[in-house]
């Protein structure tokens, strides 16, 4: 067995299914086998189009070089802040988590020589405010992403980040504390950073923002941080291959879409993630937009109305069996549970043994962790099924750079595939659009006055109902 083939990540797909769960709820494999001649047309057309997701596993040595040049040349920073929001973030979130010690930012000795990494994903004023307290700006690198250059949030942030570094270091030292990540040809923030000097990585046309983490989006964040971007990429690229077939039996992305798209039609429109694994629970976040942007659509490519998506929800394994599971045992039939299961942590903790005398705490001793966490997993998923709860299992070797670009990289294409089972754009995002635009109108962006005076001419509330 070669180090790819016993790195690989698999799919468990057999309580999804009528056989494991029963003929009320479960599937039955026949109807996987009506959808051969659609998922055969639909690998056609996206392996056709060769969506800018899947040309990010290929991407070329330099622009490597380039990020791991640009983190050896920064390597006396202290603080590496990303100022960003929803897909600009939340993709440097996971593989944080995932990738580094959990206590990164406190514990030197696993840090290294590597900044710290802070990544605010909010205009809350009290804990922005409370970062650039708290860090030395003059020792401060900020990574600015922006597309379009035009977001409001980022853009704040960059305004008051600039600021404080101005009055820390002046304004001719500006180029030195930002990076800016943005489109090559057009938006504010590349005319901000040619004005400034700032250096600058782009986002390639056709990737959008929740597909964007292995872009430089993600691979900045993570040349400051250690990551292995080479291998991070190496495990996207291995699982394109596995999913470059029209055979819904073998493609781990078709056949989970297809089972999840089945089990919507099917009346079960939420889809929890679950990893028994806290380096995953942010997988789990970043999931949750990725199926929600890309699913949740208004229209069919037709126009038709629909007003199709199912729901995402996170949950994290052991810790939301005491506040969610109950819910998912005895409440509506309307939930597919997708697990992460982690096979090898990389430490092993024993539970010592102590109190013999108290037997409904003794039985723990001589166990460890490890063993604890699996077993809950294995008891949840086993009680989910008893209970005719459609579950499926996406199963880990362990948690390093080539799993996770597997991951990454499997959950887009699956996203990818189910949008267009639902015959809907899954790369834009119409409907966060209005509130964006009620918010520059409002705030006195040229262009939008008619928005603010939309906003102006809304109904009033009533008062009794305020109560």
């Amino acid at each position: 067995m070669t180090i790819k083939d016993k790195m690989r990540i698999r799919l468990d797909v057999n309580n999804m299914f009528a056989e494991s769960i029963g003929e009320e709820h479960g599937i039955k494999k026949e109807r996987i086998d009506q959808y051969s001649d659609k998922v055969r047309e639909i690998h056609k057309k996206i392996q056709g189009d060769k969506l800018g997701f899947m040309k990010l596993p290929y991407q070329e040595e330099e622009l490597i070089k380039e990020l791991q040049e640009m983190a050896r040349e920064r390597s006396e920073c202290e603080n590496f802040v990303i100022l960003g929001i929803g897909g600009s973030a939340l993709g440097s979130i996971a593989l944080q988590t995932a990738l580094n010690d959990p206590y990164y930012n406190i514990n030197d000795q696993s840090r290294g020589n590597r900044p710290r990494i802070f990544v605010p994903d909010n205009v809350d004023p009290v804990r922005f405010n409370s970062l650039l307290e708290t860090i030395d700006i003059k020792k401060t690198i900020f990574n600015v992403i922006s597309k379009s250059g035009g977001t409001a949030e980022t853009m704040s942030q960059f305004l008051i980040a600039r600021q404080k570094v101005i009055e820390e270091v002046g304004i001719d030292n500006l180029a030195d504390h930002f990076i800016a990540t943005t489109s090559a040809d057009s938006g504010y923030l590349i005319e901000i950073a040619s004005k400034e000097g700032f250096p600058t990585f782009f986002i390639p046309e056709g990737v959008g923002g929740r597909f964007s983490v292995l872009t430089p989006v993600g691979l900045v964040f993570a040349a400051f941080a250690g990551i292995d971007i080479k291998e991070l990429l190496s495990g996207a690229r291995f699982m394109d291959e596995i999913c470059d077939n029209d055979d819904i039996w073998t493609n781990p992305a078709y056949l989970n879409g297809l089972l999840q798209y089945l089990a919507y039609q099917g009346g079960k429109p939420l889809s929890v993630m679950m990893p028994y694994a806290h380096s995953l629970k942010d997988v789990a976040d970043w999931y949750r937009q990725l199926w929600a942007e890309s699913l949740g659509k208004e229209v069919d490519r037709e126009g038709n109305i629909i007003n199709v998506g199912p729901t995402p929800i996170k949950a994290l394994g052991a810790t939301d069996q005491h506040s969610q599971a109950q819910l998912y045992m005895e409440g509506p039939y309307d939930k597919v549970i997708t697990f992460l299961e982690v096979e090898d942590y990389g430490v092993e903790v024993e539970i010592p043994e102590a109190y013999k005398e108290i037997e409904g705490v003794s039985y723990l001793g001589g166990h460890s962790l490890n063993k604890l966490i699996k077993t809950e997993k294995d008891a949840t998923e086993l009680a989910l099924t008893r209970r005719n709860r459609l579950n499926c299992t996406i199963k880990i070797p362990e948690v390093n750079e080539f799993t996770m670009g597997q991951l990454l990289y499997l959950l887009e294409l699956q996203t990818a595939f189910v949008g267009e089972l639902f015959n809907i754009n899954a790369f834009n995002q119409p409907g966060v659009e209005l509130g964006k635009h009620y918010t520059y109108g409002i705030l006195g962006r040229k262009g939008y006055e008619n928005k603010k005076q939309e906003f102006n001419n809304r109904p009033q509330k009533n008062n009794d109902l305020i109560l």
